[in-house]
């Protein structure tokens, strides 16, 4: 196989035009089989670049030359042909490759960058980085040799803001920057956005550029043909604008535009980026991509063509839908309560950042198309957004996983917060995540949500839980709320294990120690109180339901023992383990009786990749874990 062949880039120097096709179809290939037997894996987004990775590597040459992926999901091919093949046999696993770059990998990966629209910034810094360390050798009497800068952005990341601060920023300083746009027509779910639509509209048409000259003419021209037929071509001619909007756009800005190239086209493409190299000036090279090219299963999902996989399948057939047996989840128990609350309030509005599958908005979107936004990925737009239909008497809800919401804390505090508007947070993959390492795991979200002044949280720790949460943030709460819940199965209970209000619950009694568990938590420590009971030690159980504000009647059975231990997963430092010692410790002020508050949450610390049981009972969070700290402190 040539694939084995490949040790680093210059490798890929010496093929030909045949044995470059032969190659990229070798690995399409692997990554389809790497990610079935692995059982989890970025595809489709890996399947759509790999002609345009041979090609960056064969004109570039990293990693004197410098590619940052935006967002790095789609680096699977860039780690095959720099030298990390035989660690797929480990992606996205404990002490594994990771499924993004990684600076400890490889000398190649510059970016560990998963949260998308940072590449043009990075691009940007290091531009002028290369031009002062350039200067400052000429300086010394030598003559420097320029390193390229490549960001390499999906169509998708285009919709964050950040992106076009950059490219804003990047077009005024002028630096040699070169910007592949990735144009696929999708993020997670298909591209939204008037520019990203107008650059999906710019298909390679071999006339295009030929006519782009002749097209503009044309427009000049008619305003002086006869008013009739100047009607006739108004629709034309808006037409035609539209179409040129891309180029417009980008030189507008100052950065140069060339393009739409097909991003399957190797030696095409090859062209276009050493013609790009030579530009002095940033220059966007726009190529065409088909996101699951290649594998009949990630072309025939419409929805997100295999953009993110679980579980091992057969290759051959692609992964199956999951079956009627499937583990309920709390994402399955918000698409229900949330169908359900737009039905009886017409007022609902649900919002995502490109999110509407993996958040459990489909069904809300084909229901009330009216009352969906998706804003692409732009989570601070989605809050103050929120902020406006609040203030317009609507009752927005705001769907996101907790590693982005951090993206718009001040949006959240100041537009949201200080207004105190009724904004609903639901946020998905609260806590531990796993697989996607330290940039998913969504342990900020406690820390930062319980700052905001006047804010509700909610965390349920069952399926039915969440639907009464959601229905009582609608019910109960005037101001900001949030509900948060993890990525893992969601417990199935009975009537009598879910709460109300307000109200905390206490899931079990007993007189030596009391638990403390929020969210998932509770139920790791129902099975910590079994295995100190086997060792004669009788705990209380406690479900706090809402983190925030603290229910009194659970705060004033806790301050009736000896030792309290805490369990969230979340960040430990400033979470709800220390708004509960500090309660406490404001409760019984000026007497003897405080209890001693054991705080047992996630370190602050960068956890690395792995499942997330696995990494709870590293941290001592697993019932183990909280058992044996519970027999520690009553030692």
């Amino acid at each position: 196989m040539l694939l084995e062949t490949i040790n680093g880039p210059a490798d890929l120097r010496t093929l030909s035009d045949s044995q470059l096709e032969e190659l990229a179809g070798e690995i399409r290939t692997f990554i389809v089989g790497a990610v079935a037997r692995g059982g989890s894996g970025h595809l489709g987004s890996n399947l759509g670049v790999v002609e345009l990775t041979l090609a960056l590597h064969r004109v570039f040459d990293s990693p004197n030359d410098r590619i940052i992926w935006d967002t790095g999901h789609l680096a699977y091919v860039h780690k095959l042909v720099t030298g990390r093949q035989n660690g797929f046999e480990f992606l996205r696993k404990q002490d594994g490759l990771s499924g993004y770059p990684s600076r400890e990998e490889s000398a190649h990966d510059f970016v560990e960058n998963s949260h998308a629209s940072t590449s043009i910034s990075y691009a940007h810094g290091l531009a002028l980085a290369e031009d002062l360390r350039c200067e400052r050798e000429r300086r010394a009497g030598r003559s420097p040799q320029r390193n390229h800068v490549v960001a390499v952005i999906g169509d998708g990341a285009l919709t964050g803001g950040m992106a076009y601060e950059a490219l804003n920023n990047l077009g005024h300083a002028g630096q040699r920057t070169i910007i592949v746009l990735n144009d696929n027509g999708r993020s997670y779910a298909p591209t939204v956005g008037r520019l990203t639509a107008g650059v999906s509209r710019l298909r390679l048409d071999p006339r295009y550029v030929k006519q782009r000259r002749k097209a503009e003419e044309v427009v000049r021209q008619v305003p002086m043909v006869g008013q009739h037929l100047a009607w006739g071509l108004a629709g034309a001619r808006a037409g035609l604008r539209e179409m040129l909007e891309p180029p417009i756009f980008f030189e507008t800005l100052g950065v140069r535009y060339s393009g739409p190239f097909d991003g399957h086209d190797l030696p095409l493409i090859e062209e276009a980026l050493r013609n790009a190299a030579e530009y002095d000036g940033p220059v966007v090279v726009h190529v065409l991509t088909t996101k699951g090219k290649g594998y009949p299963p990630a072309e025939q999902d419409t929805e997100k063509h295999l953009h993110d996989t679980s579980g091992v399948f057969n290759p051959e057939d692609g992964p199956q839908p999951k079956g009627p047996g499937a583990a309920p989840s709390f994402t399955g128990a918000f698409t229900e309560a949330i169908v359900k609350e737009a039905e009886a309030r017409p007022e609902v509005v649900a919002i995502t950042a490109a999110m509407p599958g993996s958040t459990g908005l489909l069904p809300f979107e084909e229901r009330f198309p009216d009352r969906f936004v998706d804003v692409g990925i732009a989570e601070q737009h989605a809050v103050t957004s929120a902020a406006g239909m609040a203030m317009g008497g609507l009752r927005p809800v705001v769907t996101v996983y907790s590693t982005f919401l951090s993206r718009a804390f001040d949006q959240a505090n100041l537009d949201v917060g200080l207004h105190h508007l009724p904004v609903v947070y639901c946020l998905d993959r609260a806590g531990i995540t796993g697989d996607d390492g330290p940039s998913h795991h969504g342990v900020l979200d406690m820390v930062l949500l319980s700052k905001i002044p006047g804010m509700t949280m909610f965390a349920p720790s069952s399926y039915q839980e969440l639907q009464v949460q959601l229905h009582d943030a609608f019910e109960l709460c005037d101001g900001p709320v949030s509900l948060r819940w993890p990525k893992t199965a969601a417990p199935v209970v009975g009537e009598d294990e879910v709460g109300h209000g307000f109200n905390a619950r206490k899931a079990r009694s007993g007189s030596d120690i009391c638990l403390i568990g929020v969210g998932k938590m509770l139920h790791i420590c129902l099975e910590a109180a079994e295995l100190l009971a086997a060792d004669g030690i009788e705990a209380t159980v406690w479900d706090p339901r809402v983190i925030k504000p603290l229910a009194t009647e659970m705060l004033a059975d806790a301050q009736t023992f000896t030792h309290v231990l805490t369990v969230e997963d979340g960040l430990r430092e400033g979470g709800i383990g220390a708004s509960i010692a500090m309660a406490l410790s404001d409760r019984t002020a000026g007497t003897d009786a405080a209890p001693r508050v054991e705080v047992c949450g996630i370190p602050t610390a960068y956890i690395a990749q792995a499942k997330p049981d696995a990494i709870l009972a590293e941290l001592g969070l697993d019932a183990a874990g909280i058992a044996a700290r519970a027999r520690l402190i009553l030692a």
